[in-house]
């Protein structure tokens, strides 16, 4: 009875040095990807403003051929949102809309997410002139993990896990823009 009692203690123990340890843990996340395309600023940034046209380079759009999308307002100004569900546990259910506009600058999104998991983050993408026909994009997503889930940040490397998603989806972008 005794080493029972000392296992149950000693998991006890280390439940408790783990919730201690995700209250001093970091509770956010940022990733950032970015791209030089040969293209002109305003064409490059009046493609990525619609969110339909997310469709032909985002990962997340090409993972399920299956997908439900609907749309609502006017695509490529703000409050414009693109829902989505799926089957697919990769991609879930949820929606993405556009919050602020700063013409030929960034655009900036909440994504929230309603499957399989409840989480509301932030998107963005932002362009800068590198010459007449180059233009820098950035991409990139900001979220939060509630605590004691943030214990898994460490773990799931976020930065990995969403840059190279973020990576092929902005080298899809740039071979369609300068085709």
């Amino acid at each position: 009875m005794k080493i029972i009692k000392r296992i149950l203690f000693a998991i006890l123990g280390i439940i408790v040095l783990a919730l201690i340890a995700a209250l001093i843990m970091p509770k956010e996340y940022a990733v950032e990807r970015e791209i030089i395309i040969n293209q002109q600023k305003d064409s490059v940034f009046n493609y990525i403003k619609h969110l339909k046209n997310q469709d032909n380079f985002s990962v997340w759009s090409k993972t399920d051929p299956n997908m439900k999308k609907t749309f609502s307002g006017v695509d490529g100004t703000v409050g414009a949102i693109a829902a989505w569900e799926s089957n697919d546990k990769n991609v879930g259910f949820g929606e993405q809309e556009i919050k602020k506009i700063t013409t030929g600058e960034r655009i900036d999104f909440e994504l929230r997410f309603k499957k399989p998991f409840e989480s509301t983050d932030n998107a963005y993408f932002t362009t800068e002139s590198i010459s007449a026909s180059e233009t820098k994009v950035k991409w990139g997503f900001n979220g939060k993990m509630p605590y004691p889930m943030n214990l898994m940040l460490p773990v799931m490397n976020m930065d990995e896990m969403l840059g190279k998603d973020l990576e092929k989806g902005l080298n899809d972008l740039k071979i369609i823009l300068e085709k």
